[in-house]
């Protein structure tokens, strides 16, 4: 936005929208004695009321089928229908992760979670304005308000329906609370903004400003992963396009559905609690998977502010521009159980709300805040047919943090950059604040497709994406770094690409039984690099040492390992332990190393393999050894024995147990190269390994003339630990035994539990 544009940006723009859409100064003052109406979003569906017939009759053109999976397939006339049906089913499998994600996604989370959230829901609302989504709904085309009608009518149905279900918060939702919402992604950009630092420009005492700073052992950091491959049809034994999709997200972050329609809505995959389109999935004729992306589409710009008169102002260029604020009133959960109100002065200019201050200078953030235009394209790509349509529906250009691997029935396949990023001047650093008084370093417009390095058709015959780099992904045919801006990425590669590629590079011959089988391949790049230097380590000690013999056994071990993992596996035992120990004490060492900082993903490997001294490595073994001895009282555990999988219960911060039920896991965390993951560590009192991310949802489909796929879902779809549904995959997870999906009607068939309209 130029600097004499008379368009309010959003984050400015709420208070004018509240006073036109409500006529009510926006925030709501601490300590008013007058009475306020009670808003809408508190009021619940009145039993056999007016709004309760409706709902009722509107369900009634709905029909759920759960299949042997519990797995909901919702159908009905409309796409209306279908959405209705969606989130009803979602609600019965776990209102409480619905009702979660929206309580942070609008900033309310503190009216359940009390004071201690009051920080995050600010960062929230910074971006998020209840006025101007409302006005945001208003302006929506009838198409898209037609969803979210259907998908608040859909919530709304499920709570009438269901009087036993307290929510926390939200007792009627609105349409417009959709809107809150539109990217499925895990971390949204929002959650960039680093909260004790915004915490500290807003007025926090220095207690909850540490507090908020304090940070888990770098290892306990659940790595960004995912891993999409998509292979063109000449590789393929049948001559089929196949698609893996295989996100590395929090356990249970999404559901599995299937939504259809009469109106020719008919996708399947995994759509994350609260939102009613598929995020990951396929439809009859094409496939997506995203991926975490490294391109920099968040910057900080450091504001050069003054004060006159009693008002800020910034200087951009020769001006010097107003600060606009705004009042924002979170509202809390208090300790007696009363709600309470504490209210902020937010300030933005052009370029964002200040989140922080640096150095003298106040820092403003910005990001993408488009939701219109980011929930039709997270809608419309669902129903794309092909890859110019599906193209068509990216130049909305409102995706801001995700790849896509793509593959569709005309044997099409592609590798695509995030549609949203803004042009810059590639002379600066956007990973640091860059000068906000510069125009300069202003965004200008976004960039066009054409010109992203993205890989379509490459003539090798595949394209992957393991959250590294656009260019390895299509091997030699891969778009080169040379050609694009430096903020096209930050990550670099990493080890699962290293893996990737290793595996696909003159590979043939794909199905997709050979497809899961790479998806679970065992092999630990990582550790090919970094146990050899550990054994010429050991092997230079002088025989005097007594590392030299309190680690002959677990050397020789790792001396003769192929590398890859498995659950009897004792030198995976000994090389995760040891790699998570070095890599928790040299992370911070690395990241100050000057190494690459748009190498981020193979910097601590890195480190450890050409920085860290040889007494290091060897000290880090010695200890592992001495901790192992300490719990299991002998150092040569195997890997299944201390790597686990536990769910105790659907609690959304997870706790483990040693002495309750677990099964073995094989595959590690994915920073060490492993495809298949679960992010494993020790937790509060626990020796063992358990994970709360990794896997989720796997999926391998192939576009035949009519599409096929195997899937599993971590756990069970259920999130009742009283239900079937609640572990019963767990074990084809562990192993990789991907289930039949029945995805067409005929396929249903025989495999059907339960028929129903919502309400029944």
């Amino acid at each position: 936005m130029s600097a004499g544009s008379v368009t309010l940006p959003r984050w400015c723009a709420g208070a004018l929208v509240a006073a036109l859409l409500v006529a009510l100064p926006c925030g709501v003052a601490q300590a008013r004695g007058d009475a306020q109406p009670t808003p809408a979003w508190q009021v619940p569906v009145a039993p056999h009321g007016a709004e309760y017939a409706r709902l009722q009759k509107e369900a009634q053109a709905v029909t759920i089928t759960r299949d042997n999976w519990g797995i909901a397939h919702s159908h009905g006339k409309t796409d209306a229908d279908a959405v209705f049906g969606m989130i009803y089913a979602q609600c019965e499998d776990d209102f409480a992760r619905v009702e979660a994600n929206y309580l942070t996604a609008l900033g309310w989370s503190a009216q359940a979670d009390g004071e201690q959230a009051i920080w995050d829901n600010l960062r929230y609302q910074l971006f998020i304005d209840p006025a101007v989504l409302k006005h945001d709904y208003a302006k929506s085309p009838a198409w898209l308000k037609k969803l979210m009608n259907a998908w608040a009518d859909g919530m709304n149905w499920y709570l009438a329906t269901h009087p036993a279900v307290q929510p926390k918060v939200i007792k009627h939702y609105e349409p417009w609370m959709a809107l809150s919402f539109t990217e499925g992604s895990i971390g949204g950009d929002i959650e960039r903004v680093d909260l004790a630092k915004l915490a500290k420009f807003y007025g926090a005492d220095h207690a909850t400003a540490v507090a908020l700073a304090q940070t888990v052992p770098p290892t306990w950091v659940e790595p960004t992963g995912s891993n999409g491959i998509a292979i063109a049809p000449k590789l393929t034994a049948d001559g089929h396009a196949l698609l893996l999709i295989n996100p590395h997200v929090t356990f249970n972050f999404r559901s599995e559905a299937q939504m259809s329609s009469d109106a020719g809505l008919d996708a399947y995959g995994a759509s994350t609690w609260g939102q009613f389109f598929i995020y990951q999935g396929f439809n009859k004729h094409i496939g997506w998977m995203h991926t975490s992306t490294g391109v920099d589409a968040v910057d900080k710009f450091a504001e050069t502010i003054s004060k006159r008169d009693g008002k800020y102002f910034y200087k951009f260029g020769d001006k010097e521009l107003p600060v606009t604020s705004r009042e924002i009133t979170i509202r809390y959960r208090a300790a007696d159980d009363s709600i309470k109100a504490r209210t902020f002065t937010a300030y933005f200019t052009q370029h964002g709300p200040i989140v922080a201050e640096a150095n003298g200078k106040w820092v403003a953030e910005a990001l993408m805040n488009r939701p219109i235009p980011a929930l039709e394209q997270s809608w419309l790509r669902t129903k794309a047919t092909d890859l110019a349509s599906y193209m068509k529906v990216a130049e909305l250009k409102a995706n801001s943090s995700n790849n896509t691997l793509f593959a569709d029935d005309k044997g099409e396949i592609a590798f695509l950059m995030p549609q949203f990023i803004p042009k810059r001047d590639n002379a600066f650093d956007y990973l640091k604040p860059v000068d906000g008084s510069n125009p300069a370093t202003a965004w200008q417009g976004l960039t066009p497709l054409a010109d992203m390095p993205n890989a379509i058709n490459p003539p090798n015959g595949w394209a992957f994406n393991t959250n590294d780099w656009p260019y390895s992904a299509a091997g030699k045919d891969s778009p080169k770094r040379a050609d694009f801006p430096q903020y096209m990425d930050s990550f670099g590669p990493n080890a699962r690409g290293e893996h990737a590629m290793r595996m696909l590079t003159g590979a043939h011959d794909f199905t997709k039984a050979k497809l899961i089988t790479d998806a679970f391949d065992s092999y630990l790049p990582a550790f090919a690099r970094l146990v050899p230097i550990l054994v010429k380590d050991y092997d230079g000690l002088p025989a005097s040492d007594p590392l030299k013999a309190k680690l002959a056994g677990p050397i020789g071990v790792l001396r003769h390992w192929d590398y890859r993992w498995g659950t009897a596996s004792i030198p995976t035992t000994l090389a995760v332990w040891w790699g998570d120990t070095l890599w928790n004490e040299v992370a911070a060492k690395a990241k100050a190393s000057g190494l690459d900082a748009h190498a981020t993903d193979l910097r601590e490997i890195d480190y450890i393999a050409d920085q860290a001294s040889s007494k290091t490595r060897l000290d880090a073994l010695a200890n592992v050894v001495e901790r192992l001895q300490r719990d299991f009282a002998y150092w040569g555990v195997p890997w299944g024995a201390v790597n686990r999988y536990q769910r105790l219960d659907d609690s959304i911060h997870p706790h483990f147990d040693d002495a309750k039920p677990s099964i073995a896991v094989p595959f590690t965390a994915s920073r060490w190269g492993s495809l298949a993951a679960s992010n494993t560590h020790q937790w509060p009192g626990t020796k063992k390994y358990y994970g709360r991310s990794g896997n989720s949802f796997v999926a391998v489909v192939e576009f035949g003339p009519k599409v096929s796929a195997r899937a599993i879902h971590v756990g069970g779809q259920s999130g009742d630990p009283d239900s079937p549904h609640f572990i019963d995959q767990q074990h084809r997870w562990a192993t990789g035994d991907l289930r039949t999906v029945y995805f067409w009607p005929e396929q249903l068939k025989g495999h059907t539990a339960r028929e129903y309209h919502p309400g029944q």
